[in-house]
């Protein structure tokens, strides 16, 4: 068990969500304070606002994750008379860094989208509208025979050798491989000054670009040889897709006015807006956390029955309509599941590093709106 700073925790939570799946132009990652001090309380929120500055400050927390950031445009000036300038006032006082991960965790695998297509217990479920296919690189490395199958299984933890719903896939073939150990070598097989024959494996495997670092570090972590002889090369193969919101089927068909009230008990929602006929069956559901106002065409071509999604404007309510679109409005706080979500991954990453921190879910409630 070991202490960790925030640079650590950060860098587990980027394996998940990494920053280059971001829109261009989002303000996402350290946006207030450091990374670099020990931290024993991480709090993950969907929103950063004063009430949970206080809970952050009364649980001893030093790093809060958020989805939304709260410096989400460029600041002029910090009056600490404001409502903003008072709680970036609390977190630079009691020491409390704030990282922010916006449109790229809404677009990574087990993110935001598919945390709600979870909740909703969609099958079946692919990307709505894709924005980017995972670079794949090919990774070919030489190692001893006897040190192939402890080589293969390290490089299949790592995530290299993912090809679908297939994971550990990897090619070899048998060879000769030479080489001359020189002075200050310290060579695991034969001597110095000799030139040596030794049997060898060449095992083949791809991996995403993403995960490079995690999986030469397992290369090299398990390979006997001081001096790994390794190949790398960039693939045009198409990896995995991903893109905001999901598209999946619900295991039967229902009416309109029966999922409607799904959706509003999953998320526990006081209350939502419905568009289309109550009565229609659905069984197709595209969904999108946040504001789904551009997204409307995107869910019609998937074939989409009903999109769920929020903060639907008057006009675009009167386009989904026209074009036969059902649409369940629950609202932008429906991406608090990712509060949770993110809570689960972290604490499980930090548990296998053996890390002595406590990851929880903020308990502040930052929906703005009451129904009556």
């Amino acid at each position: 068990m070991k202490t960790v700073n925030g640079h650590e925790i950060i860098q587990l939570f980027e394996e998940f969500s990494p920053k280059h799946l971001a829109e261009e132009g989002d303000p996402i990652g350290l946006q207030i304070g450091k990374l670099n001090e020990k931290v024993e309380n991480v709090m993950i929120t969907l929103d950063v606002l004063e009430n949970v500055v206080d809970e952050a400050i009364k649980n001893n927390v030093k790093l809060i994750i958020a989805h939304h950031p709260p410096l989400f445009r460029p600041l002029r000036s910090i009056h600490t008379d404001t409502y903003q300038g008072r709680m970036i006032e609390k977190l630079i006082k009691h020491d409390i860094a704030v990282y922010a991960a916006h449109t790229n965790l809404d677009v990574a695998a087990g993110g935001v989208n598919d945390l709600l297509a979870d909740a909703l217990n969609l099958q079946e479920t692919s990307v709505l509208l894709p924005t980017h296919s995972e670079q794949l690189r090919k990774l070919v490395v030489y190692v001893p025979k006897e040190n192939s199958e402890e080589l293969r299984n390290a490089l299949g933890k790592a995530g290299a050798g993912h090809i679908g719903n297939y994971s550990h896939c990897s090619f070899s073939t048998e060879g000769t491989g030479r080489f001359l150990p020189g002075e200050g070598t310290d060579p695991h097989i034969g001597q110095k000054g000799k030139l040596e024959e030794v049997s060898e494996e060449k095992i083949e495997t791809i991996y995403p670009r993403s995960l490079e670092k995690k999986v030469l570090k397992a290369m090299f972590t398990h390979h006997p040889y001081e001096e790994v002889a390794y190949d790398i090369y960039s693939l045009e193969n198409k990896g995995e897709a991903l893109g905001l919101g999901r598209v999946g089927k619900l295991q039967e068909e229902v009416p309109l006015k029966q999922f409607a009230a799904i959706v509003k008990e999953t998320f526990g929602m006081d209350g939502i807006r419905v568009i289309g006929d109550m009565e229609a069956k659905v069984k197709k559901i595209a969904v999108l956390g946040g504001d789904g106002n551009k997204f409307i065409s995107a869910a019609k071509r998937q074939g989409a029955d009903a999109f769920v999604s929020g903060d639907i404007y008057f006009h675009t309510a009167h386009d989904a309509m026209m074009m036969g679109l059902n649409v369940v409005d629950a609202g932008h706080h429906i991406e608090k599941v990712m509060k949770d979500g993110v809570a689960e991954y972290l604490a499980k990453k930090c548990a296998e590093k053996g890390y002595i921190v406590n990851i929880f879910a903020s308990k502040a409630n930052t929906n703005p709106f009451t129904f009556m």
